[in-house]
């Protein structure tokens, strides 16, 4: 287990790579899916809240990092003109369900059922920018998967309780931004 204190550079990492990815927004190279941005606003604040309750400490910072750092990409994605990605009916879908999953998550009152639905909500918001990933991995920057996926490895190593409410939404985070990475870089990766 390392220090605490280590949280905040994987908080410095991660907001790196958002602000990256936000010049990347202004410049107009890439456009993300709001469906997704805005799951990913809601869902780590309302985790955040969760986690605190089940007694988690600075490990939290990592959750909180992604609302904030999504929260900043909804915002920016709305004043650029021509910044986002055309919204599907399928991205729909996966929003609508992924707001069910996270009222379920707030009126559950067992706190592993609660974290687990945040968990699906999360995961359904990644669906749309994983096909836009996979079709289309020139429209995504990969600069605010990888500060996050960095910031949630370290905040997993300083978790002194491992209970599943407390660990449990890194872990996803981290396995969900690992597949918007593959998709991104897949066709570099496999290159014939």
């Amino acid at each position: 287990m390392l220090p605490e204190n280590i949280i905040w550079v994987g908080v410095v990492i991660n907001l790196a790579g958002s602000l990256w990815y936000l010049k990347n927004i202004i410049w107009g190279n890439t456009k993300p899916n709001l469906v997704s941005w805005s799951i990913w606003t809601l869902a780590p604040f309302i985790g955040v809240f969760f986690q605190i309750k089940a007694g988690a400490g600075l490990s939290i910072l990592s959750v909180f990092m992604a609302g904030f750092s999504s929260l900043l990409v909804v915002i920016f994605s709305l004043l650029r003109k021509n910044a986002l990605w055309k919204v599907s009916r399928f991205d729909i879908y996966c929003g609508l369900i992924s707001l069910m999953a996270l009222f379920l998550y707030i009126v559950t009152h067992n706190l592993s059922v609660s974290i687990l639905f945040a968990i699906i909500a999360d995961g359904l918001a990644y669906i749309p920018t994983i096909v836009k990933s996979w079709k289309f991995p020139e429209t995504e920057s990969s600069s605010t998967y990888i500060g996050g996926t960095i910031n949630g490895i370290l905040s997993l190593l300083i978790i002194k309780n491992w209970i599943f409410p407390i660990y449990s939404f890194n872990i996803s985070i981290i396995f969900l931004n690992f597949i918007v990475l593959f998709c991104i870089y897949r066709k570099k990766i496999f290159k014939k």
